[in-house]
């Protein structure tokens, strides 16, 4: 069985798999980091995004082997130890999750946004790079809400409290 090695979340990893073996198979199976989803198998719905070189993609659609050397970041190594990035606490306190399971996806496809687009996005610029991330429980409001939010947090300016 051929063998991969790359850094996830900073830390140093190898290991060998099947050559069929998806990046998501692996951080989930083999390395136990399971806050990367599989929701649809197909690509559609975001719920396996991660970072890797820096940029958004969905790890249900890279072989585990094309990410040798590679540097990838999951939802796990977002947070500053026990400091939630500003991103998660924004979806946390504008409720930007009900279920949780396409929160870790939409967070890491948020903090991709920022990160090209800058801390300055508004309503319509955040539904449109959302459109490869598909929550089953909202109307994608508070989602938005919480986008905003993280982003202006991301820039430096401190969190506000959402209306009850």
């Amino acid at each position: 069985m051929p063998s991969v090695s790359m850094t996830v979340n900073g830390k140093a990893v190898s290991g060998e798999v099947e050559a069929r073996t998806l990046l998501v198979q692996y951080l989930r199976e083999q390395l136990r980091l399971t806050g990367t989803h599989v929701g649809c198998d197909t690509s559609q719905c975001g719920a396996c995004v991660v970072h890797m070189g820096g940029q958004a993609i969905k790890s249900c659609t890279i072989l585990a082997l094309q990410c040798e050397g590679a540097e990838v970041l999951t939802i796990e190594g977002l947070a500053n130890g026990s400091e939630l990035h500003p991103m998660q606490a924004a979806f946390r306190e504008h409720h930007g999750l009900q279920c949780g399971f396409c929160t870790p996806g939409m967070i890491m496809t948020a903090v991709d946004m920022v990160t090209r687009l800058g801390t300055e996005l508004d309503d319509h610029t955040i539904r449109e790079e959302l459109e490869g991330n598909l929550c089953r429980c909202t109307g994608y409001h508070n989602i938005v809400k919480s986008i905003a939010a993280g982003a202006r947090a991301m820039g430096g300016e401190p969190l506000q409290q959402a209306a009850e």
